[in-house]
C-alpha cells in the first residue's frame, strides 16, 4: 500500500459521506449543504482523477496500514465542515454561497492546471521551471488547495474548520514547501526565481 491509497479513498469518500450525513439528520433541504456538497465533494472526485493521471510522487512512499489509517482519520478532520452544517442546518447568505463558489472555482484553477503543468514540464525535462503559473508562485498548487479548502470551510461559517485548515497548513503544507525550496536552491537560476515569485502566494509586483 501506498500514501495516496488512503489519500485517494478519503477525498473520494467525501461526497459519499456528505450524503451519509444528509441522510442521517435528514437534512436534505438545505442549500448550503448541497453547495458544500457540489464544492467539497467534486474536489473528492477531482482529486482521485488527478492522482490516477498525473499524480504527486511525494504520495507515492510505502505506507503501512497503521499510519495509512492515521492519514485517513486525520483527513476525517475535514468532515467537521459539513457535519456543522448538515447536524446545525446552517445556512449561509446567498452572497456567501456566491463568493465561496467563486474563490473555489479560482481555487480548483490554480490547484489543479499547476499540478498539470508541473506533471507535463517533469516529463519532458527535468530542472528548474519559472513559467506558466510558477512564474509568480513557487508553489501555486498549494495556494490554489488553500483557495478549495478556504472556500467550502468557510460554508459552515464556524471557526473549527478553518482551525483545521490552520493545523494542515502549518504540520504538513509549510514543512513540504520548506523543503521544495531547500531542494530547489541547488539550481544557480533559484535566487533570480526567488525575487521573482511568491512563497505560496501570487507575486503581482
Amino acid at each position: 500500500m501506498k500514501q495516496k491509497h488512503f489519500i485517494d479513498s478519503h477525498k473520494g469518500a467525501t461526497p459519499i459521506a456528505i450524503l451519509v450525513l444528509m441522510y442521517l439528520y435528514d437534512n436534505w433541504q438545505n442549500t448550503t449543504a448541497w453547495v458544500y456538497f457540489a464544492t467539497h465533494g467534486t474536489y473528492g472526485i477531482l482529486w482521485v482523477l488527478k492522482s490516477k493521471t498525473f499524480g504527486d510522487r511525494q504520495w507515492e512512499s510505502p505506507c503501512g496500514a497503521p499510519y495509512g489509517l492515521f492519514i485517513w482519520a486525520g483527513l476525517t478532520l475535514y468532515w467537521i465542515a459539513p457535519w456543522l452544517i448538515i447536524a446545525g442546518n446552517l445556512e449561509a447568505p446567498p452572497w456567501w454561497l456566491g463568493v465561496a463558489g467563486m474563490i473555489f472555482v479560482i481555487g480548483v484553477f490554480y490547484h489543479f492546471v499547476s499540478d498539470m503543468q508541473k506533471h507535463v514540464t517533469l516529463t519532458l525535462r527535468k530542472g528548474l521551471f519559472m513559467d506558466g503559473l510558477w512564474a509568480r508562485s513557487r508553489n501555486p498548487n498549494y495556494f490554489g488547495e488553500l483557495l478549495i479548502y478556504g472556500s467550502f470551510s468557510s460554508l459552515a461559517m464556524h471557526w473549527i474548520p478553518m482551525a483545521v485548515l490552520c493545523l494542515f497548513v502549518s504540520v504538513i503544507w509549510i514543512p513540504n514547501m520548506i523543503k521544495k525550496d531547500r531542494s530547489l536552491s541547488r539550481y544557480p537560476d533559484f535566487e533570480t526565481y526567488k525575487k521573482q515569485s511568491g512563497w505560496m502566494f501570487p507575486k503581482l509586483f
